[in-house]
C-alpha cells in the first residue's frame, strides 16, 4: 500500500478543501483503494483521494510517475484494474460500474489544444453548450471569447491561430458547459510565460465564478502554488499532500 494515501490519522489533509463536518454532503471526488498497473509497474496500489466541490488541487511530480494515468481514469480515459471512484457521490467505475466520459459531467483540457480542426473556434467552444437554450448559450459563448480574449478569432478555423491561441480556445471549450469538475493536463505547456500567466488568471477567475473543482497537472512549482495551496506529489515512490 505504498501508495495509499488516505489513511488513519493522514485522513483529513488528504480531503482537498473540506472539514469533517462538511465532507459527506461536499465531497465532488472520491477515490478509494485504486489499482493501477503497467506491465510490471505499479502506479497506484491502494490510492484513496477526496476532493471538495470547489477546491484546487495541483498535482506534481516526475514524467511516468502516474499524473495523467490518475486524470484520465477519474476521466473514464483509462480503466483501473481495481478501485471506485464517485463523482458528485455516484459511482462512475469500480468492479460493476462504468459510466462513460460524456456523462461523468467532469471536462478536461489535454496536453494538446484537440480542436476540431473543420469547426471555428466559436464553434468548437459552442460544441458542449447543446444543453442550452440558443440566447443562452450565445451569451456564455460570448462570455468566454471575452474572457479569453479570444473574441477576434471566432469565425477562424484552427490552423488559422497560433498555439497560444489554440490553447485559450481549448480551455475555453472544457469550461463552457461550467463541468462540477475540469481535469487539466498541463495546459500551459509550450506557452511563454507571459501569455502563460494571462491564461492561468483567466482559468482561476472563470473556475472562482463558476464554482468548478479543478485537478491541474503541472512540473512548474510556480503554476502549482499559484493554482492550490495543497499539492498532491509523487516523492519517494509515495504519493503525499
Amino acid at each position: 500500500m505504498k501508495n495509499r494515501i488516505g489513511t488513519t490519522e493522514a485522513n483529513m489533509k488528504n480531503r482537498i478543501g473540506t472539514t469533517e463536518a462538511n465532507m459527506k454532503n461536499e465531497r465532488i471526488l472520491s477515490i478509494r483503494n485504486l489499482v493501477r498497473r503497467r506491465g510490471d509497474r505499479i502506479i497506484f496500489d491502494g490510492f484513496d483521494l477526496d476532493v471538495a466541490a470547489g477546491a484546487h488541487l495541483s498535482v506534481c511530480g516526475p514524467s511516468g510517475c502516474g499524473k495523467s494515468t490518475l486524470l484520465r481514469a477519474i476521466a473514464g480515459l483509462d480503466v483501473p484494474e481495481r478501485g471506485t471512484i464517485l463523482i458528485n457521490g455516484h459511482i462512475v467505475s469500480d468492479a460493476n460500474h462504468w459510466v462513460p466520459p460524456h456523462l461523468r459531467n467532469i471536462g478536461f483540457v489535454f496536453q494538446t489544444p484537440a480542436l476540431w480542426p473543420h469547426m471555428t473556434i466559436a464553434e468548437n467552444i459552442r460544441f458542449g453548450l447543446h444543453d442550452m437554450g440558443k440566447q443562452q448559450a450565445e451569451n456564455r459563448l460570448q462570455c468566454l471569447l471575452d474572457r479569453f480574449s479570444i473574441t477576434p478569432l471566432r469565425d477562424r478555423h484552427p490552423d488559422e491561430i497560433s498555439g497560444g491561441e489554440a490553447r485559450r480556445t481549448s480551455i475555453a471549450r472544457s469550461m463552457a458547459p461550467k463541468p462540477a469538475l475540469l481535469l487539466l493536463d498541463e495546459p500551459m505547456t509550450h506557452l511563454d510565460e507571459g501569455l502563460r500567466d494571462d491564461v492561468l488568471d483567466f482559468l482561476l477567475e472563470e473556475a472562482g465564478e463558476s464554482g468548478t473543482t479543478l485537478l491541474f497537472v503541472t512540473h512548474d512549482q510556480s503554476e502549482a502554488q499559484r493554482v492550490s495551496p495543497h499539492c498532491l506529489r509523487f516523492a519517494e515512490g509515495k504519493w503525499v499532500i
